[in-house]
């Protein structure tokens, strides 16, 4: 819950403020989800943000200032919940609930 409380206050920009809460949090949505898939792509974490990067994300630029934020979360998870979890469904129910 703190990871999230972190990443809303840095996203808190004049862009973001612009976009719905529920943008928002889709948005932060769809970085859990990249990150999600580079590890389930075996993406070292170290190099996540490049991987997440090269792969044309959608969302506002500003949104990869949370990428190096969120990656320890998602890559602390066991790899079984990783497989068999919708971690940005995750982060999108526990944002809006913000």
């Amino acid at each position: 819950m703190l990871r999230i409380a972190i990443v809303a206050a840095l996203l808190a920009t004049p862009v973001a403020a612009q976009d719905t809460k529920e943008q928002s949090c889709q948005y932060q949505a769809d970085v859990v989800a990249a990150i999600q898939q580079a590890r389930l792509d075996r993406v070292k974490e170290r190099d996540v943000v490049q991987a997440v990067a090269d792969s044309g994300p959608t969302w506002p630029e500003n949104y990869n200032a949370a990428i190096p934020l969120i990656t320890p979360w998602v890559y602390e998870q066991k790899m079984r919940d990783v497989r068999n979890k919708d971690l940005g469904a995750a982060w999108l129910e526990l944002c809006l609930q913000q």
